[in-house]
């Protein structure tokens, strides 16, 4: 792509696909005689004559979710001057801006590596235990990587960790584009509330979550099941304030003989088979839609007193993708309906919830699932039910598969010690040699995906991202050519 002049490509969309017949149909329809906007198949040029370079720097880490965090911060820890674009104004993406917390475990021990703790030591030294989640949860089989990050906390820690260790990042910025040329990539487009300009680097790293980048620079991508087609549902995430945590325990208890959770100040409750006649009754009255209730789950929030953070709602996975920009779009505006429904219903009919009012709305969908490349690996679900080991082994999980689709199979969970691993092949393309990817997006099916990407795991892809590209640049050394056991401090890694 020449770099003054590059395309903006748009596609035509089906956007009734069900004819009408689906919740999203009817919405996006609207008013009956309302004039409908339609999408256009064209391409139009967009040309800057001269479009300046911003930064230069020898890594640039594209996305500042919890991957490009902490793949931006263990590069600069390593030496590398680094900068991170983030397209937001906090570090941390969905756990801080998608109001996703707690984090879930890994369900096997050792899986915490030397990022996971010290994010957990500088929450401690800011007077928080993220840990009491994990430390809590009696029905687990154990393991690690779970934790409650309080989102505002977390994005303070995550501004000083960068400055700490001289981060350059890049607020309210955008990738629009990438020039590649032979099998890599030079530089990377950017928006910002300046214009356009370019950042370029040695070593690029794709923490975008939806692969922006890998697919700005051609290479192979999935999405979306084998199976169906779909995106795994998307989720808009909120939290109350007001509530009486006390009474809202003992009703689910007392009334439902709830044992799901424990006691407060850790608590949650679910919509499961205990419980699940509250919320039907719900839908019976009007107040509620079968939708609205499919997937319900709440958590209390370690250093915010009275709040719960909701799981949910949980768009139809049928109605909406997260890979079609205009079927985002909508989804935002049916969750937050869907949004305000539920916590109607809570307050009218939950005990404790008398006093509860909608505190904060997440500023970014619950993406669980988008684009992913297709690297040098391609995890599969046979590797997760075989337990597999790698020598170039980054991290390990023993999360189950967890699609959030009722017309998918469901898998059942590991026993207690059984784990696999993270190669980092499944980090890096053949296609360009400077380029890692970490995260949601790695080189993964639809099954595997499922389970790799839990926050503590994308957080663990990302450190070794980091490491990776450091030492790629050290020793002149590709960073798709690596061999990842010849890197030095490999003692967090386990290979079986």
């Amino acid at each position: 792509m020449d770099k003054n002049s590059f395309n903006i490509p748009i596609s035509r969309r089906d956007l009734l696909k069900l004819a009408g017949l689906t919740t999203a149909g009817a919405l996006i329809g609207g008013t009956v005689n309302a004039p409908k906007v339609e999408a256009a198949e064209s391409k139009i040029s967009f040309d800057d004559k001269n479009i300046p370079n911003l930064l230069s720097a020898d890594v640039c880490v594209c996305g500042g979710g919890c991957a490009g965090t902490a793949a931006a911060i263990n590069a600069a820890k390593n030496g590398a001057k680094v900068v991170l674009i983030e397209k937001g104004i906090t570090l941390g993406g969905l756990q801080t801006l998608g109001c996703v917390f707690p984090m879930m475990m890994t369900k096997t021990t050792g899986s915490d590596t030397p990022y996971i703790l010290e994010v957990n030591e500088n929450f401690r030294k800011h007077g928080s235990n993220p840990l009491v989640y994990r430390e809590t949860k009696k029905y687990s089989v154990g393991g690690e990587g779970g934790g409650t990050y309080i989102p505002e906390l977390l994005s303070e820690i995550y501004d000083e960790m960068c400055e700490q260790y001289g981060v350059e990042i890049l607020y309210n910025c955008s990738i629009i584009g990438a020039k590649t040329s032979g099998g890599k990539i030079s530089e990377v487009i950017v928006h910002t509330l300046e214009g356009i300009f370019s950042v370029s680097a040695k070593i690029f790293i794709d923490a975008t979550g939806d692969a922006v980048l890998s697919r700005y620079a051609g290479v192979p991508i999935a999405k979306g099941s084998e199976k169906n087609g779909r995106n795994q549902p998307m989720s808009f995430r909120f939290e109350m304030g007001g509530i009486n945590i006390n009474k809202v325990f003992n009703f689910f208890t007392k009334k439902y003989n709830d044992d799901w959770s424990t006691n407060p100040p850790a608590f949650e409750f679910a919509k499961w088979k205990k419980t699940e006649e509250f919320f039907k009754k719900g839908v019976a009255s009007g107040e509620v839609t079968e939708d609205d209730i499919l997937y319900i789950q709440a958590f209390t929030i370690p250093g915010k007193p009275n709040t719960m953070s909701m799981n949910c709602p949980e768009m139809p996975p049928l109605d909406f993708s997260s890979t079609d920009t205009i079927s985002y779009s909508k989804a935002v505006i049916f969750g937050r309906k869907m949004m305000r429904r539920l916590a109607k219903f809570f307050v009218k009919n939950l005990p404790g919830f008398e006093k509860a009012y909608i505190s904060r709305e997440a500023t970014i969908l619950g993406v669980r699932e988008s684009w992913r490349i297709k690297g040098k690996y391609y995890m599969t679900a046979d590797d997760y039910f075989g337990t597999k080991k790698f020598p170039d082994a980054v991290c390990r999980s023993a999360y189950p598969i967890d699609i959030h689709d009722i017309e998918l199979d469901l898998y059942p969970k590991f026993k207690k010690g059984n784990f696999y691993e993270v190669p980092y092949r499944a980090l890096v393309t053949n296609e360009i040699e400077n380029l890692i990817v970490a995260g949601r997006c790695i080189s993964a099916d639809f099954h595997a995906q499922a389970s790799v990407r839990i926050q503590p795991t994308c957080m663990s892809i990302g450190e070794a991202a980091g490491i990776a590209a450091a030492y790629g640049l050290k020793n002149n050394i590709a960073v798709n050519e690596i061999d990842w056991t010849k890197i030095q401090n490999r003692s967090y890694v386990s290979a079986g």
